[in-house]
């Protein structure tokens, strides 16, 4: 006679083989894919195409959390030429002012945003244009600290009760372990200091009192002195009085990218590049001014780019996040009333 407890057992054991079975069958598959992707990264690493190489590391340098891949090949002397044979050179140019005259707001007719679907050879993204360039402005968390966690930039939108938002400037993150709370360079908002000096210098991102887009490598008294109302750090400038910023080779690599710009109208461009997808794999810095040129800026500087980008309208996030376990907590964001 077979008692519960002797089928049970049984039952126990069917699944308990079932499990490592499966599991045997995962972990093959799991191996065979590293197996591939290391194979893949070796064959550009030391294969014949230089392109192939720096693209590689260029892209992978720009991502905090995989750095690691590059140095897997290459010494740090090797990176760093690598890095310098592929960069922007903005030679420090500040905008000029006057090259974004602002106009009216659109008539109640015309819609003060409009968003569109924006592609390219290696990426897909969203673009938004705000008609009403006074509707922008830094929003952040409540404080800044080197012992603060950011937020989520669906959270910073929410408490300003802002009708759109994209993440912002760059903040401390080594090795990929950055809590958000720490922004780099300085934050300015309403005209006064919510981080960093006045001597502190960075490349910057702003809108002035007539809200104009103010893009350059400046320090904060400038900036100030300038009549800069709200501001953020990171860079590279992109278009800056009406020209491009010449970028050698790879500038960037292939990353999820953000920007924004303003053409001479006053209309202001958001731009969130999808990016480390079989579809989208993302965009480099020539790719951004490619666009923002297309669109008709004046003047436009890159932001926070990677598992930092995303583009929040009207509650809902309208861009598709880097990574599978989500948005990273940010310190700033620009939103728009």
């Amino acid at each position: 006679m077979i008692t519960m407890k002797t089928k049970t057992r049984k039952v126990i054991k069917r699944i308990g083989k079932a499990a490592l079975r499966t599991g045997a069958i995962l972990g093959t598959a799991l191996a065979f894919v590293v197996a591939v992707l290391f194979g893949a990264m070796t064959e550009v690493a030391f294969g014949p195409s230089d392109n192939a190489r720096s693209l590689f590391v260029v892209s992978v340098m720009q991502t905090s959390g995989i750095q690691f891949l590059a140095h897997m090949y290459f010494s740090q002397q090797q990176i760093d030429g690598i890095l310098a044979a592929n960069a922007p050179h903005d030679n420090g140019v500040v905008s000029v002012p006057v090259l974004a005259p602002i106009v009216d707001p659109p008539p109640a007719e015309q819609p003060d945003i409009e968003v569109l679907d924006i592609t390219g050879p290696t990426f897909e993204g969203k673009l938004m244009l705000v008609k009403d360039p006074s509707r922008l402005f830094v929003g952040s968390i409540p404080e800044f600290s080197d012992n603060i966690t950011g937020q989520l930039l669906t959270t910073i939108v929410a408490n300003y009760g802002a009708t759109a938002g994209i993440n912002g400037g760059g903040f401390l993150d080594v090795a990929g372990h950055g809590q958000g709370g720490t922004p780099m360079g300085f934050v300015i908002q309403n005209g006064q200091f919510t981080w960093g000096t006045p001597d502190t210098a960075a490349s910057v991102v702003g809108f002035d009192g007539n809200n104009r887009l103010v893009v350059g490598w400046m320090t904060g008294q400038q900036a100030l002195n300038r009549g800069v109302r709200d501001a953020l750090c990171y860079g590279p400038s992109l278009v800056v009085n009406g020209n491009r910023v010449p970028v050698s080779g790879n500038g960037g690599g292939l990353n999820p990218r953000t920007a924004i710009g303003q053409r001479a109208d006053g209309t202001v461009l958001l731009l969130v590049i999808d990016g480390r997808q079989p579809k989208s794999l993302g965009a480099s810095y020539k790719d951004e001014e490619d666009i923002m040129l297309q669109y008709g800026a004046v003047n436009a500087g890159n932001l926070d780019g990677g598992s930092s980008s995303l583009l929040i309208y009207n509650g809902e996030v309208i861009s598709t996040h880097a990574t599978i376990i989500g948005p990273r907590n940010i310190p700033d964001a620009f939103l728009v009333r």
